[in-house]
């Protein structure tokens, strides 16, 4: 996965942290829903920066 497309996916994780809470969840009552979409969505973000920091290296001077 490159990693303009990783980040790009971060950013589409980030604003559905935004709308799915207050969207599609925001009637559920019971806590495990949105505690599965937040603990999916940490886990999804830390793949999409895994991915899009893969490439990064140390150079020496």
């Amino acid at each position: 996965m490159s990693r303009r497309l990783s980040l790009w996916l971060v950013a589409l994780v980030i604003l559905s942290c935004f709308a799915v809470p207050y969207a599609l969840i925001g009637h559920v009552a019971a806590w495990y829903g949105s505690f599965l979409f937040w603990c999916l969505a940490g886990l999804a973000i830390i793949v999409l920066n895994i991915t899009a920091t893969a490439g990064f290296t140390e150079e020496g001077e």
